[in-house]
């Protein structure tokens, strides 16, 4: 195992064995180091991350896990102010880390002018190179759409201001997140984090020149249209990510994520570009350079 769990937690949630390391590197273009190690609390109350957060688990671990596996570096997110805060001061001192700062769209009525100064001056720091995620959720109402559309917005002012990559949360609502993105005029780099859109979606991001970040569902068998999306998508605007703690790739389905899973969700997206993992891996660590910048 790589971390060792405390006693008291059910079997089902045991963090998974390490896969078959890549034989090239790759990294990890979203995860939440925080949430990981129990220095924030899940605020979904999701399961699988209260049981990661109960695992013996330093941010040292965890690199040293990912490496071990061929994922030699990592993009930890925030979503709020406080979780902005930690990450950038974890990427400013180890190597191989770096940030994304920014409110979460369903928190996005904390977007208060004062919070969005201090974003914007997070994301100014070196060791920070994406403003995210950000966007707009559909799914839940824990923000109104109003809320949410302005603070996006001005996270999309932000990352053009700072000239850092815009991470994006989209979920159930593609073709908003399009029509604000082109009305406000995108950042030069645009990742859309943890793509969950069909082949018609992933040919509007492929024209607009938007990188897609594919996680976990890729390799779940009821998520046949992302496989279709990722075959649409050229490997040139493809990256790779667990959202760790969350959205575990199969067979791990239940169990919390971590960055040395990488590895599945890789070699999925290999067999469904019809391409060797080490040719994928070279790939996308090119584009991790271009969107986030020299490591």
């Amino acid at each position: 195992m790589p971390y060792r769990m405390g006693a008291t937690l059910d079997a089902v949630t045991k963090l998974p064995a390490a896969p078959e390391p890549l034989s090239a590197p790759v990294f990890d273009s979203h995860c939440h180091l925080d949430i990981m190690v129990g220095n924030r609390q899940a605020s979904s109350g999701d399961p699988v991350a209260q049981a990661a957060q109960q695992a013996a688990a330093s941010v040292r671990s965890i690199l040293d896990d990912a490496r071990a596996v061929g994922v030699t570096r990592l993009v930890t997110i925030g979503y709020d102010l406080a979780s902005s805060r930690w990450n950038a001061e974890v990427a400013a001192g180890q190597e191989g880390v770096y940030a994304g700062v920014a409110i979460h769209p369903n928190e996005a009525h904390e977007s208060t002018p004062e919070v969005l100064a201090e974003i914007e001056a997070l994301a100014g720091q070196d060791a920070v190179r994406a403003v995210g995620e950000t966007g707009l959720d559909y799914y839940r109402d824990w923000a109104s759409k109003d809320d949410q559309h302005a603070s996006f917005r001005a996270h999309i002012e932000i990352a053009k201001r700072t000239g850092k990559a815009l991470v994006i949360h989209d979920r159930d609502a593609h073709d908003d997140v399009l029509k604000v993105l082109a009305a406000e005029g995108a950042p030069d780099k645009v990742v859309f984090h943890s793509f969950s859109g069909d082949t018609e979606m992933a040919k509007k991001c492929v024209e607009a020149g938007y990188f897609m970040s594919f996680s976990g569902p890729v390799t779940y068998k009821n998520a046949s249209y992302l496989r279709a999306a990722a075959e649409v998508a050229p490997a040139e605007l493809m990256l790779v990510e667990t959202d760790a703690p969350y959205l575990p790739p199969v067979p791990h389905r239940g169990k919390p994520n971590a960055p040395y899973l990488v590895p599945l969700t890789l070699r999925c997206l290999a067999e469904v570009k019809n391409v060797h993992p080490d040719l994928l891996c070279e790939v996308i660590s090119g584009n991790g350079v271009t969107v986030f910048g020299e490591w």
